[in-house]
């Protein structure tokens, strides 16, 4: 029996689903499926493999019950047109008993076993009576879901400053974590306003080329080694990494970009 790896719900989990009997999904299929919450709308990204299910950060299972429909679509939209004034009215309610919250987004699931309220909160925030009155209200279990700044992003924002779809909101699954010495390292300006996210905190992005700045820095004598080149003894000033060049200063005061090849020896 096929295993596929399904996207799913406004924080885009991932699972491994089952399918029934012998059925086969190409990638981007949409489907319905039952997930650990209930049912819901998801869509096919590849064949769940063993090599593809050891990166993902802790899947969750479910099952693949049918492709999308043309009613299932009609439904989804009809859904998705509610969520706006069952928003204001969870806004009403907690603005009415006066909670220290601040809500984010409402998620209704497609089979109506539940809606999430994604809500941001700087300390503990008890939530019971709140959660009693809107049970009432839609008539259907309601889970609150605390969320940080990041995960915020993911549900609202649109377009980031590359002017492609924001990471965390397109393929991102977990957002990996970001430190100033990233942007040092790869020379990117220090300006915060350049360097933030929708998010307001470190873009995403530089994660993924650090690890192979690392690397490529790793072959280079680091900034104020004394080493001996074609041009005499030096002193390297700074390094350009991925053009593997080295910045020097000769004993004579000339000031020179060299290539990491032309480095005879490093003198200890």
């Amino acid at each position: 029996m096929p295993k596929y790896v399904v996207r799913f719900g406004a924080m885009r989990f991932l699972g491994v689903f089952t399918t029934r009997g012998s059925d086969r999904w190409p990638r981007g299929s949409r489907v319905i499926a039952r997930t650990n919450r209930g049912l819901e709308v998801g869509e096919i990204l590849c064949e769940a493999t063993d090599a593809v299910v050891q990166q993902l950060p802790e899947p969750t299972y479910g099952q693949i019950l049918r492709e999308m429909t043309a009613e299932d679509s009609n439904e989804l939209n009809h859904i998705r047109s509610r969520e706006p004034s069952e928003f204001q009215t969870c806004q009403r309610i907690v603005e009415q008993l006066k909670l220290q919250m601040q809500l984010v987004d409402i998620e209704h699931l497609f089979g109506g076993e539940r809606i999430v309220v994604y809500y941001l909160a700087e300390q503990r925030v008890d939530f019971r009576e709140l959660v009693k009155l809107l049970a009432a209200e839609f008539q259907t279990r309601i889970e609150m879901r605390q969320i940080g700044v990041r995960d915020e992003a993911k549900l609202l924002a649109d377009f980031g400053d590359c002017g492609k779809p924001v990471c965390c909101n397109s393929h991102l699954a977990q957002m990996p974590p970001v430190s100033m010495k990233m942007a040092k390292l790869q020379k990117a300006t220090l300006d915060p306003t350049k360097i933030s996210g929708r998010c307001g905190r470190l873009k995403c992005c530089l994660r993924y080329e650090f690890d192979s700045y690392e690397a490529l820095q790793k072959e280079l004598p680091p900034v104020g080694a004394t080493v001996v080149t074609a041009h005499g003894r030096a002193r390297i000033l700074n390094q350009e990494i991925l053009a593997q060049q080295l910045l020097v200063e000769t004993e004579d005061n000339r000031k020179l970009l060299i290539d990491a090849s032309e480095i005879m020896s490093v003198i200890p």
